[in-house]
């Protein structure tokens, strides 16, 4: 039996509070201001990158996925930043054939971010 390419992320690896509230060097306040900026343009970032991967256009995909990467780190979101930087990586290196495959991982990891990002941005 083959292993799925999707792989769910454990709550550890979905956001890391100490992180991303250390990248802020601590402002509670900064840290829930980019989490409302983050749920604003992340569903703009991801159909930027579906319509990369649909159109197969690697550098498209590069781009969309290294903007939403960086993104995400800030958050100290490990398997959404790993997601990413796969897509990055294929988008750079013009190898298409798993692209899609990657783009599953990516949406599973986002979709398990959202509520997390939520519960920032709420305070």
């Amino acid at each position: 039996m083959g292993e799925s390419v999707v792989n769910l992320p454990s709550q550890l690896e979905v956001l890391d509070r100490a992180v991303a509230l250390n990248r802020v060097g601590g402002d509670s306040e900064l840290l829930q201001e980019m989490a409302q900026l983050f749920l604003e343009e992340c569903p703009s970032q991801m159909n930027a990158i579906r319509e990369a991967v649909e159109s197969r256009d690697a550098h498209a995909i590069e781009r969309a996925a290294h903007s939403l990467k960086g993104s995400v780190g800030n958050f100290g979101a490990n398997a959404a930043h790993q997601a990413a930087a796969t897509l990055e990586m294929l988008g750079r290196a013009g190898e298409l054939q798993s692209i899609e495959n990657a783009l599953i991982s990516l949406e599973s990891a986002i979709g398990a971010l959202q509520p997390e990002m939520h519960s920032l941005a709420a305070g």
